[in-house]
């Protein structure tokens, strides 16, 4: 698995790729931690790298949504492959990330979210 970390207005853009199992989404839920830069920001992950995910990562995934969602903001993923996008549909996680074909998307919609609802500074 390879994470790299980029960050924007309003948003922390994360890109995975390889793949999540139980052998490292321990990994990637501490690199979401750390690179985080607030908690009120958005949380854009790039998953157009990713060929595999498991319930572990799954986990992980939504865990950062919840807290996204506690804090007034939400987890957008982006990229999906077939796979990924299958477990996102089956088990019905897809409801809780807002999903974008394209990066692009994702930041463009964060930006006009911000430009609705600013926040507040920390």
């Amino acid at each position: 698995m390879n994470l790299t970390c980029r960050h924007l207005p309003g948003a922390t853009l994360i890109a995975v790729a390889g793949q999540v199992d139980t052998t490292t989404s321990a990994q990637l839920e501490e690199y979401i931690d750390q690179h985080r830069a607030r908690l009120d920001e958005h949380l854009i992950i790039d998953m157009s790298e990713l060929s595999f995910l498991d319930s572990s990562g799954l986990a992980v995934l939504l865990a950062a949504a919840m807290l996204a969602r506690a804090h007034g903001v939400g987890v957008h993923v982006t990229g999906l492959q077939a796979m990924p996008a299958r477990l996102l549909e089956i088990t019905g996680a897809e409801r809780a990330v807002t999903i974008y074909d394209h990066v692009e998307q994702a930041i463009a919609a964060v930006a006009d979210l911000d430009l609705v609802n600013p926040s507040e500074p920390a």
